[in-house]
C-alpha cells in the first residue's frame, strides 16, 4: 500500500499529495522518508490542503513507515546554539503547529484520520485533533516527548478533550506507545481494522458522512466545539440556538420535507 522509502525526496515533490474523490478530499503526508515529520513546510502545506469548500469530508493519511513521528527533534537541538537558546524558533515552530491543528478543528468538514502505523508526539496529536479516526490494527501511538525531557504540552490540548483525564494523564506522563486495540478502548481512535482494509474502511466512512448536507455538518461541529467546556445550563443555550437555526435552514426545511414525502432530501449544495 505504501511506496517504497526514498532517502531524499526530489525537491519538487509536494509534502503532500492531496486526491477530491467526489465530495471527499484526500490529503496524503507525503515525507516518508522523513516519517512524516511536522516540519514548518509540512503543516503548511497541511494548512493549505484544508481549504477544500467543496468538500464535505476530508482524510488525513500519510505514506511510508510512519503516520507522523511529530516535529524534527534533531532540528530542533540544532537551535539551542542560537543566540536566543533557539526561543524564537520554538515559539515559532509551536505556533505554526497550534494554527494549523486550529485549522483541522475549526474547518466546516469533518475531518478524518487514516493511520496505517506510528503516530507519536505532535503526529498523535494530528490524530486527537481530528474528528475521527481509523486505525490499521498495525498501528501505534504514544506521547513519547517525556522520555526525552520533553512533556507533550501542545499534544496534550486535544487528547485531554479526546479522552478521559486518566488515560490522558497516563500517555502524556509515561511516554509509552500503545497499540491500536488499546488506542481503540480509550476512545482515541473510533475503530480498527486489518491494514488491508484500512483505506477501504475509511472512504466508506468519508464517502457515507458525504451524503449528509455539508452546511448541517459545518454548524453541527462548531456547536459541539462551542459548547463542550461551558456549563450545562449554558451548554443547552447554545444547542438550542444552533438547532433553531438548523431547522430555518435550507436543508433542514428540505430534510423535514423529504421526510413527511418519504422521499431522499436535495441538499443545496448537490
Amino acid at each position: 500500500m505504501n511506496a517504497p522509502l526514498r532517502e531524499t525526496p526530489p525537491v519538487d515533490t509536494p509534502h503532500v499529495m492531496v486526491h477530491d474523490e467526489g465530495r471527499v478530499r484526500r490529503i496524503v503526508l507525503n515525507r516518508p522518508a522523513q516519517r512524516n515529520l511536522l516540519t514548518p513546510e509540512m503543516m503548511a502545506a497541511i494548512k493549505a490542503a484544508l481549504d477544500a469548500p467543496f468538500a464535505r469530508v476530508i482524510v488525513i493519511a500519510s505514506d511510508g513507515p510512519a503516520f507522523c513521528a511529530g516535529h524534527d527533534m534533531k532540528e530542533m537541538a540544532r537551535h539551542h546554539a542560537d543566540a536566543d537558546g533557539g526561543r524564537a524558533y520554538f515559539t515559532a515552530l509551536f505556533n505554526q503547529c497550534s494554527d494549523m491543528m486550529m485549522a483541522i478543528s475549526t474547518a466546516p468538514q469533518p475531518v478524518i484520520a487514516e493511520v496505517h502505523s506510528v503516530a507519536v508526539a505532535a503526529g498523535c496529536q494530528l490524530v486527537a485533533a481530528c474528528d475521527l479516526a481509523v486505525a490499521a490494527d498495525t498501528a501505534k501511538f504514544g506521547t513519547t516527548g517525556v522520555t526525552f525531557g520533553l512533556y507533550c504540552s501542545t499534544p496534550a490540548v486535544p487528547l485531554v478533550r479526546t479522552l478521559p483525564g486518566k488515560h490522558a494523564a497516563e500517555l502524556l506522563m509515561t511516554g509509552d506507545v500503545i497499540d491500536a486495540a488499546q488506542a481503540e478502548r480509550i476512545g482515541l481512535v473510533n475503530r480498527v481494522v486489518p491494514a488491508a482494509e484500512l483505506t477501504p474502511t475509511t472512504m466508506r466512512l468519508a464517502a457515507h458522512i458525504a451524503t449528509k448536507s455539508a452546511a448541517v455538518l459545518a454548524l453541527g461541529k462548531r456547536t459541539a466545539s462551542a459548547q463542550r467546556t461551558l456549563p450545562l445550563d449554558e451548554a443547552y443555550r447554545v444547542a438550542t440556538e444552533a438547532m433553531v437555526e438548523n431547522l430555518l435552514h435550507a436543508d433542514g426545511r428540505e430534510g423535514l420535507d423529504a421526510f413527511a414525502s418519504k422521499r431522499p432530501a436535495t441538499w443545496a449544495d448537490d
